[in-house]
């Protein structure tokens, strides 16, 4: 595991982004396992900059996210289909037909799930994958206590995250209550990962993951088995660091 502190938010997006756009220049047809939440939106502006201002093709990209809310239809403000279309896609050139979202308005949510998992398979795996990290070191949507030998799985969210979220909805009640995800070993069949972690509400998560240990209780803790993370954290999401 590969430690980059950055002094700023923007110094972590801008890194991101960079590492990001070199996987695409050295293999234009990569496919990236994309995040959603706060902190990566900075890393999807400067990769729009780099769009627009450096020539940045996404034209043969194919893209995969990790995770969607069950029981919400792709052009609710609070899905992610939603949120990746209006912070990212639709600045780009990439093809509409190359970005893949879980369905979590599905007829049936389990087959749903495997046929997720077969698309990823097929692509074979994600180039790169980015990620976050929960308060409770959940990645993806996958809480503590979630199998590492997990695949693309319903998941049913536990209230801190379910909080974390509701900033997002009218209130927590509006917040759906299960979740599709990648799982664990899905996310450790990319080639490569990057894990960003930004905001002094994260300095906790950052100091357990950085112990080392092991630990199904701590989700992320399954990124040590990995060859290549790389975890970009900012001054305030290092500042419990010893």
């Amino acid at each position: 595991m590969k430690l980059m502190e950055c002094q700023t938010y923007e110094e972590l997006s801008q890194k991101a982004a960079k590492i990001t756009a070199d996987t695409i220049t050295q293999k234009p047809g990569a496919v990236l396992g994309l995040a959603t939440g706060g902190t990566p939106e900075g890393t999807y502006r400067e990769l729009i900059r780099l769009h627009q201002t450096e020539n940045l093709s996404f034209q043969n990209v194919t893209t995969v996210n990790l995770d969607e809310y069950a029981g919400l239809s792709s052009d609710d403000p609070n899905s992610y289909h939603f949120y990746m279309n209006h912070r990212f896609f639709q600045h780009i050139d990439s093809q509409p037909s190359r970005h893949f979202i879980p369905n979590g308005n599905a007829d049936d949510l389990e087959a749903e799930c495997g046929r997720y998992e077969q698309l990823i398979e097929c692509l074979g795996g994600t180039d790169i994958q980015l990620l976050g990290i929960g308060r409770n070191g959940h990645i993806g949507f996958n809480e503590p206590g979630t199998p590492f030998k997990s695949r693309t799985h319903i998941v049913t969210l536990n209230e801190q995250t379910r909080r974390a979220n509701a900033r997002y909805f009218s209130s927590i009640d509006s917040v759906p209550k299960k979740a599709l995800t990648m799982g664990i070993q899905t996310i450790l069949s990319s080639k490569r990962i990057l894990l960003l972690i930004s905001g002094e509400s994260k300095a906790a998560a950052v100091k357990k993951l950085l112990v080392g240990d092991i630990s199904e209780d701590f989700p992320a803790s399954a990124l040590h088995l990995h060859s290549d993370v790389t975890v970009l954290i900012d001054r305030e999401a290092a500042a419990l660091r010893s």
